[in-house]
């Protein structure tokens, strides 16, 4: 082993032990709750994925040290703490982003079956050949579908892994472009359920309402911004760096993976009936996008309804579009609006004799399988952040916010950096910004630019530190829709948003100072053309190994 491969795995190790020192520096093993040891599971479980580039052991030690720590080290505690709160707690939690998943596997399944992803396909190559345009399509493909990131990374995978394989795009990059638009977008986007969830966590003065405070925020949301601005100039000037650059070296030798598992979907390799049409893919995602958007502020309304029951039975007609939209719960609508639109696609596609009904049932337990391993990874994630709950990180998080007071102006770069950190510790944006956003709005109150650029720093920093985190469900949704190796996506990606990190950390510097989003964000985005110039011609002449 070479000493270049030898070095990055000492510095993994020499982190983790120091972060162990560091914990056991500022609080005891045996009284971890509320302490920096609230931390250290996660922390063991990437640091272990990105040594043994094996996600399921990984995940699942950090999940049962999460245990040890918060039962005391007793075994039988520990043991019913993963089970229970673990486990049984991911699995009951989100099972209604599984259907969700599970919907769009057999949805996937059904237009490959159908011919429509083929369809599109020749469409594509006839009129994309180039990777630029391959990758140009794939970002605007993905700022179009701004619902919800789960939603985005598995559509946009699906229509455009065809277009991407043909261009020589490896699936690193391809990757890499969904998940520069899946987040993002849906952190900037006032009709999403990313938005929804933010508005839960504002308390509105009087007056004013939780997506116009939202609305108010996205000029500031610089990581999100700037991560678009990136990836085009990125794409324009024709060239990668980092761990990327050897993937699309190889992809132009018709090696679309480079290392890791080779992911390939079973039901494109089925022959399609060769009549389809570029329509028959359009028509079914229309509906699916159209139904889903229905859905959403349907469930918000619903749960204004008697008890907060959910029902037809139960809608409340009285309520406005925006505030059922930020009622809403995104793992009952999303669901709710696949299955309808399943059951749409399935007539559709019946209709025009394209499937049979027996074909089409045999898409739904293949569209299962190709998402277990999604579903494997967001389960094994989702537990591992139930464990690091019962270490209560919540408290530390606000104490430390607390100490740094003092520092007012400087308050947005540091905001933004601990929800970088939590985020990828945890995984999780939606608990990132659920722990800081009161803490935030607690120390700038609503209706000052810098209560503005609080809330982006909170927001941007969590979508950032997402977009980092290999424990992420987005990022764990953009292995899936690109058909990539999780580990080579996670690799290859960090170098990218820790450069737009960098430079969004800049500008919440600044923009307390200056206070306007009109000169911060013109200055955000000269620094990101610069910053790609300066790189470009550092590596220039470099090679991969």
């Amino acid at each position: 082993m070479t000493a270049k491969k030898i070095i990055p795995k000492v510095l993994i190790v020499a982190f983790v032990v120091g972060f162990g020192v560091l914990c056991a520096c500022t609080g005891s093993i045996t009284s971890p709750v509320g302490t920096l040891w609230s931390l250290f599971p996660p922390v063991v479980a990437i640091g272990l994925a990105l040594l043994t580039k094996e996600v399921y052991s990984s995940l699942f030690v950090g999940i049962v040290v999460g245990g040890l720590l918060a039962t005391g080290f007793n075994p039988l505690k520990t043991i019913d703490e993963v089970t229970t709160t673990g486990f049984i707690g991911a699995v009951s939690g989100t099972a209604g982003i599984f259907v969700f998943l599970v919907i769009l596997g057999i949805i996937v399944a059904l237009l490959n079956k159908a011919g429509g992803s083929r369809a599109f396909g020749e469409w594509a190559s006839k009129h994309i050949k180039s990777k630029i345009g391959a990758s140009i399509a794939t970002f605007f493909f993905g700022i179009l579908i701004f619902i919800d990131d789960y939603f985005n990374c598995l559509t946009v995978g699906a229509v455009m892994r065809p277009v991407t394989d043909k261009t020589k795009i490896s699936r690193a990059k391809l990757a890499y472009l969904i998940d520069a638009t899946a987040a993002p977008v849906c952190m900037i986007a006032p009709i999403s359920s990313w938005a929804a969830a933010v508005a839960t966590y504002i308390d509105v003065p009087e007056g004013m309402s939780e997506i116009g405070i939202f609305c108010q925020a996205i000029p500031y949301n610089f990581y999100s911004l700037l991560t678009f601005v990136f990836v085009i100039t990125l794409t324009l000037m024709k060239f990668d760096y980092g761990p990327m650059k050897l993937h699309e070296m190889n992809a132009m030798k018709g090696d679309l993976f480079t290392s890791g598992e080779k992911v390939e979907a079973r039901s494109e390799e089925e022959p399609s009936t060769g009549k389809a049409k570029v329509i028959d893919l359009i028509v079914p995602i229309v509906v699916l996008i159209v139904i889903c958007v229905i859905a959403l502020p349907f469930v918000g309304a619903s749960f204004g309804g008697e008890d907060g029951a959910f029902g037809a039975e139960y809608y409340d007609s009285s309520i406005g579009f925006i505030e059922a939209f930020s009622a809403t719960d995104a793992t009952i609508a999303l669901p709710l609006g696949g299955i309808i639109a399943l059951i749409a696609v399935i007539i559709y596609f019946i209709a025009r004799r394209l499937v049979s009904f027996k074909e089409a049932m045999d898409c739904i337990p293949k569209g299962f399988i190709a998402m277990v391993p999604a579903i494997l990874i967001l389960t094994m994630a989702t537990s591992l952040k139930n464990m690091t709950g019962l270490l209560d990180s919540d408290t530390f998080v606000q104490g430390a916010l607390a100490s740094a007071g003092s520092l007012h102006n400087f308050l947005p770069a540091i905001i933004f950096l601990v929800a970088c950190g939590i985020s990828f510790a945890t995984g999780t944006s939606w608990g990132t910004f659920g722990i800081l956003l009161p803490i935030v709005i607690g120390i700038f109150p609503i209706g000052t630019a810098v209560s503005y650029i609080g809330m982006s720093a909170c927001l941007a920093g969590a979508v950032c530190g997402d977009h980092c985190s290999p424990i992420s469900d987005t990022t764990i949704m953009s292995s899936a829709g690109a058909q990539c190796d999780h580990l080579n996506h996670v690799s290859t990606q960090l170098p990218y948003a820790i450069t737009v990190a960098a430079i969004s950390f800049v500008n919440f510097l600044i923009a307390p100072f200056i206070q306007s989003a009109w000169i911060c964000l013109p200055i955000g985005i000269v620094m990101t053309v610069a910053v790609l110039f300066v790189i470009k011609f550092a590596t220039k002449n470099k090679t991969v190994a």
